[in-house]
């Protein structure tokens, strides 16, 4: 159960609990990402954690937004266990994802409020999302830290090109696009499907998936109507991902709003060249032209596209990975380290948040 912390040479006895409620209905969105990424920062610092609520733990760490989340919040209270509840939702975010969720969104936005003020601390993804919260009525802490990327999964040695163009009956002269998420227009799935229809030359293909019963009806009419080069295989695995990463000529990532966007840091880590929509969110992180092309509009993406593809611009790819690499999960861990200690009144600082807020985060 005992960790080393290093920086202040003492034996730590503390058990993380990452609870792990409704994690089915969250498992292939970005937020059950972020949980299998803390289960492994954690491990690859050695911290105590546990799966179950065993009683043995000194905090609780949450993730999802949904009732039994709420509950166990609320139980650790009562117990006087330190609770850390992860922003990863804002309600700015939430819009235009399905069918009526603009008009629930402020209704979402209190729902969330409740949640995240159970906690002792709020982490969220990103400066931009901590910007974001600290409009909203919450009265607890908010510090940055990345979800992090397992370097060590998205390597681009271990990925398998020629599979995957088989699999999508590529041609070995298809100079291929790809893009993943929901199929909603917060995440620009119409828009890919046009800018395919004003590419022909080239191939595309989205993965992700959204239930039809949550779609609203432009959605359903672009996917049934969807151009002949542009495949739709759904959601897939890290490790298919993985594969279509190294197989594929382009990353396009079209997201309106993002608090951090785990599939944008996939695609950089596997040094495939992306486009991403200019969005304050990747303002600094990702300048353009230096870690990334960045466009607005239907034109300015549909130039990108070209030009990258044809030779035209700068390989920008290692200085993508530069930028990743700082919030890869082993640094992500040792962040997470330092907040527990605080929280737990076991550093010199005192306050939480009294060390440097950051790994990068520019």
């Amino acid at each position: 159960m005992n960790s080393i912390n290093k920086e202040y040479g003492m034996e730590l006895d503390m058990k993380i609990y990452l609870y792990q409620g409704s994690y089915d209905k969250v498992k292939e969105s970005g937020v059950g990402q972020a949980l299998d990424h803390q289960k492994k920062a954690l491990e690859l610092n050695n911290i105590p954690f546990t799966l179950e609520d065993d009683g043995s733990w000194d905090i609780i760490q949450l993730n999802t937004v949904f009732p039994d989340s709420l509950r166990a919040a609320r139980r650790a209270r009562r117990e006087g266990k330190k609770i850390i509840y992860y922003g990863h939702s804002t309600m700015e975010d939430f819009k235009n994802s399905f069918k009526g969720s603009n008009t629930i969104a402020p209704l979402f936005k209190k729902w969330i409020c409740r949640c995240y003020n159970q906690g002792d601390l709020i982490l969220t993804p990103t400066p931009y999302s901590k910007e974001i919260l600290e409009t909203y009525p919450l009265t607890k802490p908010i510090l940055p830290i990345s979800n992090g990327i397992d370097l060590d999964f998205f390597d681009r040695n271990k990925g398998d090109r020629e599979s995957f163009r088989k699999k999508y009956n590529l041609k070995k002269e298809d100079k291929v696009v790809v893009s993943v998420g929901l199929y909603i227009d917060r995440k620009g799935f119409r828009e890919f499907l046009e800018l395919a229809q004003s590419l022909p030359q080239y191939q595309f293909i989205w993965f992700g998936y959204t239930a039809p019963a949550l779609l609203p009806e432009n959605i359903k009419e672009a996917i049934k109507n969807k151009p002949d080069n542009v495949q739709l295989p759904g959601y897939i695995s890290s490790l298919e991902l993985r594969d279509a990463l190294t197989g594929s000529d382009l990353f396009l990532f079209l997201s309106h709003e993002e608090t951090e966007g785990i599939a944008l840091l996939e695609a950089l880590a596997m040094k495939i060249p992306a486009i991403v929509r200019d969005i304050e969110i990747y303002k600094d992180r990702f300048k353009t032209g230096e870690a990334v092309y960045k466009g607005n509009k239907t034109i300015d993406f549909r130039k990108e596209i070209q030009l990258l593809l044809e030779g035209e611009k700068e390989d920008l790819t290692e200085n993508a990975y530069a930028v990743v690499e700082k919030v890869g999960l082993k640094n992500v861990g040792r962040r997470l380290e330092e907040i527990y200690i605080d929280l737990l009144n076991l550093s010199p600082g005192g306050e939480v948040g009294g060390y440097n807020e950051s790994i990068d985060n520019n």
